[in-house]
């Protein structure tokens, strides 16, 4: 095994780490990770098969969490945790981006950066656990809400359901501003009882800390309190 076989064997270890999932089939996950421009054993057919497994387990879990709630809700609720942007997170989450293949085109516009690309690697990861998991759909299902733990524990019916993070993302784009960095700067407590301390930073923003019982949390608390001062800072500036 050469050098940069035993490098990227070693990335795609870790990332099994971070979703949860050990393949039996390593090459399923390298297959996920693999854009078209770098060759044809692309993503693209994993990416269609895990996106209409994502819709289901998302849409279930939903209709089992909201039992009064209307069709037209749930549909609202489903779009928000299954949509781009939602998935463009995870992908960060899990370091997707600087794991893709891709070809020396892509790689140069940065496409291990691109919203739509990390977004749609999300969703070839979950067909390709569905596929190398022989179609045991309990066992993925269980892996991906593990995914979504948070943002469904946060989501309503109706307006204002969007999370502190999707929020703070959204306005920075909307003003062509760089997006938000987020770093654990403390874990404290034993390892089944972790407290997490996450800083958000923004440029030309004071830095901003949460604190949570998840990375996750953590990351929210502090989005939303930089996203308090942007708001009131906005609303100042108008007056």
């Amino acid at each position: 095994m050469s050098e940069a076989d035993r490098v990227n064997v070693l990335a795609l270890q870790q990332i099994e780490t971070k979703i949860g999932y050990a393949f039996q089939d390593i090459n399923l996950l390298n297959q996920a990770l693999t854009h078209r421009s770098f060759g044809p054993n692309h993503n693209e057919r994993l990416e269609y098969i895990g996106d209409a497994i994502l819709g289901v387990i998302i849409a279930k879990q939903l209709f089992d969490q909201f039992k009064d709630c209307p069709e037209g809700d749930l549909t609202r609720m489903r779009s928000t945790l299954v949509r781009e942007t939602t998935l463009a997170e995870i992908a960060r989450d899990f370091h997707l981006g600087e794991n893709l293949r891709l070809g020396p085109g892509e790689r140069k516009t940065g496409g291990d950066r691109k919203q739509s690309m990390i977004a749609d690697a999300v969703e070839s990861v979950i067909g390709a656990m569905f596929v190398d998991s022989h179609e045991n759909y309990p066992l993925v299902r269980k892996v991906v809400l593990s995914w979504f733990e948070d943002r469904l524990e946060h989501i309503k019916p109706g307006d204002g359901q969007k999370d502190h993070k999707s929020v703070l993302q959204e306005l920075l784009q909307s003003q062509h501003l760089p997006l938000p960095d987020y770093e654990v700067i403390k874990i404290t407590g034993a390892e089944n009882a972790q407290q997490f301390t996450v800083e958000v930073r923004i440029n030309n923003v004071p830095n901003f800390q949460g604190k949570g019982t998840s990375k996750r949390k953590a990351e929210q608390e502090a989005a939303g309190k930089a996203l308090e001062y942007l708001q009131q800072k906005a609303a100042a500036h108008k007056h």
